[in-house]
């Protein structure tokens, strides 16, 4: 199996996978025309990437067919165009939960404290105590979880040593589930804003939540609290987040932006960058060896179960429901030709098979498969299955529920 890496990943990562009998071309700083070269040249059946975009030209470049996003977020990636091509596009959450929460920590604590202006005024040649001994501290300050997934939930035992009581809205969070975590629930974003002194937001990046933290969202937040986000800058309006740091004295910590450079070296030229209540960071909030080597593991498990068995783990492109109306359910002796002839039935009534699984017995004389149709069979076409073969014992059709 070959695979292609388009990004830096871990030596031991390269390593693993080498062990498992891949053949393995590393080009960290391939993107966009010269990428999609790579992939007609190499003809790679896997991809790992990080932040390169992956486009539809590279997806019809080679014979790929596994992309790994070596990492969580993988909005980078052409996913419509993977599934139209029936690519897997699988990825590796909750390996950097640890890293991220403890940078969401040090931005939160930078703001309190006013570190970067600490160092600045020191390597200017000033002195000025006065100045930086307004802090208000963290010990019994609010902190507003916004997603509480993997990342959010490690910022829960960050906040308990700082002494900070958490609120919280996740989308899947009950009032219970919220009790068992040991922090109040909230029934939305802004009653979490509203009650927070700390915004810290850990949503995935989708249609439902680009931009959804909006205007709304930073009126009820207190004025001159702080706002955090190292998930994705879509999540967030910008230029409502600009208009609360002007004009309510909110400070912010960013690690990732609404315009972001697509290479590790670059000109940033987001103008929030030049804001004076703005702390960032350069998108690195994974970038801790720790959750590189994690990740690189990762990979490597995900490529070797591919490799050996075909199924992927962490799959995202697989469709939730399908067409299917109704199932099929074939007892049979296993044998060859036995399902070839039921598929030829289904196949005349231009009935589509939309899933199928076939499980074999325990001595392998007889199996059972389930065959998931977007349509129903007619009956007579039933009656010819039942009673044209002697290797079908027994033949149920089932209607799906809705």
């Amino acid at each position: 199996m070959r695979v292609l890496i388009a990004d830096k990943f871990e030596q031991s990562g390269r390593d693993g996978l080498q062990a498992i009998g891949c053949d393995v071309s590393y080009q960290p700083d391939l993107k966009d025309e010269s990428l999609v070269a790579a992939i007609g040249a190499e003809s790679p059946d896997v991809l790992v990437v990080r932040g390169t975009k992956v486009t539809e030209p590279m997806l019809d470049a080679g014979p790929i067919k596994l992309v790994v996003r070596a990492g969580a977020g993988y909005n980078t990636i052409d996913v419509a165009a993977a599934s139209k091509r029936g690519i897997y596009v699988s990825n590796c959450p909750g390996k950097n939960s640890i890293a991220v929460a403890e940078l969401a920590f040090a931005l939160i604590l930078a703001l309190d404290r006013r570190i970067v202006d600490n160092v600045v005024t020191l390597r200017q040649g000033q002195w000025n105590k006065k100045e930086f001994s307004k802090a208000r501290g963290l010990f019994g300050r609010t902190l507003g979880l916004i997603g509480l997934g993997k990342i959010g939930q490690e910022m829960i035992p960050r906040a308990r040593a700082f002494g900070m009581p958490v609120v919280a809205w996740s989308r899947s969070l009950t009032p219970e589930r919220a009790t068992a975590l040991g922090v109040e629930y909230k029934a939305t974003p802004k009653d979490v804003a509203a009650a927070a002194d700390v915004v810290s937001v850990h949503t995935a990046l989708n249609s439902d939540t680009r931009e959804a933290i909006n205007g709304e969202i930073f009126s009820a937040m207190r004025p001159g609290s702080y706002f955090i986000n190292t998930a994705r800058g879509e999540v967030v309006d910008q230029n409502a987040l600009v208009e609360a740091m002007k004009n309510r004295g909110i400070r912010a910590g960013l690690d990732v932006f609404a315009i972001e450079p697509s290479s590790a070296v670059a000109e940033f030229k987001d103008p929030i960058g030049k804001e004076e209540q703005l702390y960032g960071t350069h998108h690195v909030g994974a970038s801790t060896d720790q959750a590189q080597e994690a990740i690189a593991d990762e990979t490597v498990r995900i490529v070797r179960e591919f490799k050996d068995t075909g199924k992927v783990p962490n799959v995202i492109n697989l469709a939730r429901q399908t067409p299917a109306t109704h199932r099929l359910v074939v007892r049979h002796v296993d044998r060859p030709g036995v399902l070839a002839a039921v598929l030829d039935a289904i196949k005349a009534e231009h009935i589509n098979v939309q899933e199928m699984e076939n499980i074999v017995f325990e001595g392998a004389a007889a199996a059972v498969a389930r065959i998931n149709l977007d349509n129903a069979p007619s009956a007579p076409m039933l009656d010819r299955i039942r009673s044209g073969s002697a290797d079908i014992i027994e033949l149920n059709l089932i209607q799906l529920a809705g």
